[in-house]
């Protein structure tokens, strides 16, 4: 297939405004920090730009998506990572590279999975500072791999009306990296995590390397 790439003129006057404000990866993440997430009340979504544009809302593939069409328009490839976990709920950040070095954007409903600054030297490493923070009563990450949006060809990632269930098929379908993990190491953060929602009713912050990470939701502090 032949990959397409959207031009200023694919969008509307307002959409242009707020590609020329969101400059930057921080600047999205600051953006979809202020969005509500969308916890698919009325069954499952999986929107586009244009539609998280109109809604006001995203959940994390969705967020990656908008990251992915406002940051492309600013020179960074497409590129998204998507994290397998052994519970079955996933996730997927938008990455980008500067200076050689691996950061990214995302939204989550847990205060760990959002953006990392970009100093990783490998995907890896992105990837392994997500660990810790993925640990809840079932969660566990066990692989991650990258995926190219621009491998969808002309299928229409960016400004579909419709849910888009070709993208999250293209991303379960791709091979993953494993990751090797102690089983004690989870055993001991998944004791702590619970131990510490019991004791204060909300999701942790304990985790280290935290100057990695990008500015998270107010809803968080």
């Amino acid at each position: 297939m032949t990959e397409t790439i959207a031009t200023p003129l694919s969008f509307t006057p307002a959409e242009r405004r707020l590609i020329r404000r969101l400059r930057t990866p921080e600047a999205v993440q600051r953006y979809l920090n202020r969005l509500p997430y969308n916890t698919e009340p009325r069954g499952d979504t999986l929107r586009g730009f244009r539609q998280v544009v109109r809604l006001g809302k995203a959940h994390c593939l969705e967020a990656a998506l908008f990251a992915a069409c406002v940051l492309e328009q600013h020179g960074y490839p497409p590129m998204l990572l998507t994290f397998e976990s052994v519970d079955g709920l996933d996730h997927v950040i938008f990455i980008y590279r500067e200076q050689g070095r691996w950061g990214s954007v995302a939204r989550s409903r847990d205060p760990g999975l959002h953006g990392r600054k970009p100093v990783f030297r490998t995907l890896r490493a992105l990837a392994m500072s997500y660990f810790d923070a993925y640990i809840d009563p079932t969660g566990c990450l066990e692989g991650f791999a990258p995926f190219d949006l621009n491998k969808l060809g002309r299928y229409d990632w960016r400004f579909a009306r419709r849910n888009m269930w070709k993208v999250e098929r293209a991303l379960i379908d791709v091979p993953h990296h494993r990751i090797k993990f102690s089983r004690k190491h989870v055993e001991r953060m998944r004791a702590r995590y619970v131990a510490y929602r019991e004791k204060y009713g909300k999701k942790p912050l304990f985790y280290r390397g935290r100057h990695r990470w990008k500015t998270i939701p107010e809803e968080f502090l």
